[in-house]
């Protein structure tokens, strides 16, 4: 496209226009343009711990090692009295089976604990006891299985208490559970 040249303005215009236009004051500079937003921040350290904690789920014995041989275990759901875990620790339930996780390893062992447990709430066996052993040969520094049996145990909706047996019944190498009824 090509521009067309300005007309030209008379003088006599050019002062008429002056004249009706009045006195005129220069524009103030326009503002700067507002800086371009700063993009959101990253949650590096974030995304990384989310993956770390995705990593752990789906590897049991990621920290399995953090139970010591000698640490007795015991644990119980909010609506289950206390004096039930005192009595469980005592031996007070009898047993109706067992299971022992000695010379397998932790994914083997969790495979064969989630059997067992189904069968024996099945069978409506009310408490069993699981022999993990103390962990004294582990290569890692704790029980791996004691640990894993802890983890497992919590995480059930079946599981109403566990705590280490008593001394006569295998003491902190085994655990014994309260399983809930079945429906």
């Amino acid at each position: 496209m090509s521009r067309r040249p300005a007309p030209e303005v008379s003088p006599e215009d050019a002062s008429l226009f002056r004249a009706a236009v009045g006195e005129v004051r220069p524009l103030d500079p326009a503002p700067e343009a507002p800086a371009p937003p700063r993009p959101a921040p990253r949650a590096r350290m974030r995304a990384r711990d989310e993956a770390e904690a995705l990593a752990q789920s789906r590897d049991p014995l990621r920290h399995a090692g953090a139970i010591e041989a000698a640490e007795a275990l015991g644990w119980r759901r909010d609506e289950v009295p206390e004096k039930v875990l005192k009595q469980l620790r005592r031996g007070g339930y009898s047993v109706g089976a067992e299971f022992d996780l000695h010379l397998l390893r932790a994914a083997e062992a969790e495979r064969h604990l989630r059997t067992f447990l189904a069968e024996a709430r099945a069978e409506r066996i009310g408490c069993v006891r699981i022999i993990h052993g103390k962990g004294l040969r582990s290569a890692e520094g704790g029980s791996v299985l004691k640990a894993l049996v802890d983890r497992m145990l919590r995480q059930r909706s079946d599981v109403l208490a566990y705590a280490s047996a008593p001394e006569a019944m295998g003491g902190t190498g085994a655990v014994l559970v309260l399983l809930a009824r079945r429906d």
